[in-house]
């Protein structure tokens, strides 16, 4: 999975265009996550808002980090260009995030403390191959004009900068002379990356202004929709070619952290779950015996158990429905007390398992189930 996050509303509208099926993702602490699939291949990706500011998108990718465990992550948005050469709808790719705003006051000025971030080598090598293919355009607006692309530093503070000649200005073009942009998140985002054992994280950003004053102007012409929308494409382009590098990666086959998984039982083995990423809790084993003799007991646990796990989005409407169907035909077919009966609810409960497959936890209750009712057999 390849976690997006944005800082912005219309950001996050930008990127989720390019999704398929998103649904909402509730994380413990409040945080609304959209889980979707890219539109042409499948391939999954988590969407989240962070808000404005470096501290929020510190605490809020650290949170997307724990829920997901994804393979790489992405920053993407807005931003102002700090030199007028810098085209309105430009898209940046950081090869650096500066964080100016650490300093010290001394009698003769204030003297920078930058703590800075570099982009990984190969999500670069990534990036960079993908301006050159131009693959990416294909996702911008039909009308849109395809925006020239650059990659070097960004700077990310807590101040929205609207000037050219103000103190903080000249300041931030003195000392961070070969930023690009002037932003306030990325800095945040990537210190939640470096401290999860250096996570692959890019920044992308379109420039909607040019922080010199004119803000007012730009935004009146409709730059930040545009320069959203191409930040978006460039973004959701390089979200597949991570997935698909990571997928294919040497290491990862060398080490068999490949997607299938394959489990062999013989003799009097068991295979209590086959999966590949599993969200939640898995329990494998046999189950006691009390739980053995009680089938229907089971039964009627299951359905409480599938109704909390559609409360919790994490069964939909449809699955939820074909399922109570299928836990209705085993109940009633164990209600019988017959072998014909006992046979009917087994089916039943093996079409069942295939439905609720996705959710580990219950795939595995409705396996003990039907492991209950061998036992009756």
């Amino acid at each position: 999975m390849i976690v997006i996050l944005t800082a912005l509303d219309l950001e996050y509208q930008a990127v989720r265009g390019h999704l398929t099926d998103p649904r909402v993702h509730r994380h413990t602490a409040g945080t609304r996550f959209e889980l979707g699939r890219l539109a042409d291949d499948g391939r999954r990706v988590a969407l989240g808002l962070v808000g404005k500011g470096n501290h929020p998108s510190a605490v809020i990718t650290e949170r997307a980090i724990a829920e997901f465990s994804p393979s790489a992550l992405l920053f993407v948005g807005v931003a102002g260009a700090l030199w007028p050469g810098i085209g309105l709808g430009d898209v940046v790719v950081a090869t650096h995030v500066y964080a100016y705003h650490g300093g010290t006051s001394e009698d003769d000025g204030l003297k920078a403390r930058p703590r800075v971030w570099e982009i990984d080598h190969e999500t670069d090598q990534i990036a960079r191959h993908l301006y050159r293919t131009e693959t990416w355009t294909c996702r911008l607006p039909a009308s849109a004009a395809v925006p020239a692309v650059r990659f070097g530093p960004i700077a990310a503070g807590e101040v929205v900068q609207d000037s050219a000649i103000s103190a903080h200005a000249q300041w931030v073009r003195q000392t961070y002379n070969d930023a690009l942009a002037l932003e306030m998140e990325s800095a945040g985002v990537a210190q939640a990356a470096h401290h999860n054992r250096s996570l692959p994280m890019a920044v992308v950003r379109g420039i909607s202004d040019r922080a010199d004053g004119t803000k007012t102007t730009t935004d009146g012409l409709n730059w930040q929709p545009k320069a959203a929308a191409n930040a978006a494409a460039f973004a959701v382009a390089l979200a597949q070619e991570l997935a698909v590098e990571y997928e294919n990666h040497p290491a990862r086959e060398a080490k068999g952290m490949t997607d299938s998984v394959k489990n062999v039982a013989r003799d009097n083995a068991r295979v209590g779950v086959q999966a590949g990423h599993i969200h939640g809790n898995v329990t494998i084993g046999h189950p006691p015996q009390t739980q053995a003799a009680d089938p229907a007991g089971q039964l009627a646990e299951l359905r409480d158990r599938l109704a909390r796990a559609r409360k919790a989005q994490e069964v939909d409407e449809d699955t939820f429905t074909a399922a109570e169907v299928e836990i209705a035909v085993a109940a009633e077919s164990l209600s019988e007390s017959t072998e014909e009966g006992r046979s009917k609810a087994m089916i039943a409960l093996k079409k069942l398992r295939g439905l609720l497959a996705d959710v580990a936890e219950l795939a595995a209750h409705v396996s003990a189930v039907i492991a209950a009712i061998r036992g009756v057999l």
